[in-house]
């Protein structure tokens, strides 16, 4: 088994280069790369990935910005891994953490997985960022009639073909309700593991919006009634 960790990246010259060490310094179960897309960074964040020299980094560029939806379904069509992971350059996920993902899949009990996070004082960035998440959340539910904790979580591990096959299309940071919404709608529900959580401020550089919040209920909505496509085998 092979793990391919999708990292997308956009203006993150302050935790690039501590991201990507600690990326590589964990101790996976398995074979891994690290795909990362620098998609139109414009400070500095280039000069440093030119500076990576590890053969299990790929490193692929945008001329432009074209949102996180759009490079992780370029790292996602470069990719050579059976499964994978998306891991944001911020620091708010522990890319430590990514091992205890990957045992249920390791041990036959889960295809999909999901790093729920815990939002307390210390780690959350507002009160209005955490009841938004929790009501995206809860219409999902209600939805598709299921019960999952966070749906919007970075940390999504699941078959690299599975994937391919949900074909997202939100360039944004809509593809996390597209995919999540896709996955439900397939009739995968995932297998969750609590994990950690340190979200950072605007001055810190954090992009997410409440707008990304409502379009996540349209993409959420609008994948309910949709073309329901064939889960994996099927």
């Amino acid at each position: 088994m092979k793990l391919s960790i999708l990292m997308p990246v956009y203006n993150e010259a302050r935790t690039i280069e501590v991201a990507v060490k600690r990326v590589l310094g964990v101790a996976y179960q398995v074979d891994f790369e690290l795909v990362i897309v620098d998609d139109g960074s414009t400070d500095g964040t280039a000069d440093a990935l030119a500076a990576v020299a590890d053969s299990r980094v790929r490193l692929i560029s945008h001329e432009r910005n074209r949102g996180k939806g759009a490079a992780i379904r370029t790292a996602a069509e470069a990719a050579s891994g059976d499964y994978m992971i998306i891991c944001d350059a911020d620091l708010e996920y522990s890319p430590e953490e990514i091992p205890g993902l990957l045992a249920p899949v390791i041990a036959g009990e889960a295809e999909v997985v999901y790093g729920t996070r815990t939002f307390g004082s210390h780690s959350s960035f507002s009160f209005w960022y955490v009841m938004g998440n929790k009501f995206v959340t809860m219409f999902a539910n209600v939805l598709f009639n299921c019960y999952i904790s966070d749906l919007e979580t970075c940390f999504k591990l699941m078959p690299l073909a599975l994937y391919r096959r949900l074909d997202i299309r939100s360039a944004g940071f809509g593809m996390e309700a597209e995919a999540t919404g896709k996955l439900l709608r397939m009739g995968y529900r995932p297998y969750e593991i609590p994990i950690s959580y340190r979200a950072r401020g605007r001055e810190q550089g954090k992009k997410i919006t409440a707008w990304d919040g409502i379009e996540a209920l349209w993409i959420i909505a609008r994948t309910r009634v949709g073309r329901r496509r064939p889960a994996l085998g099927e």
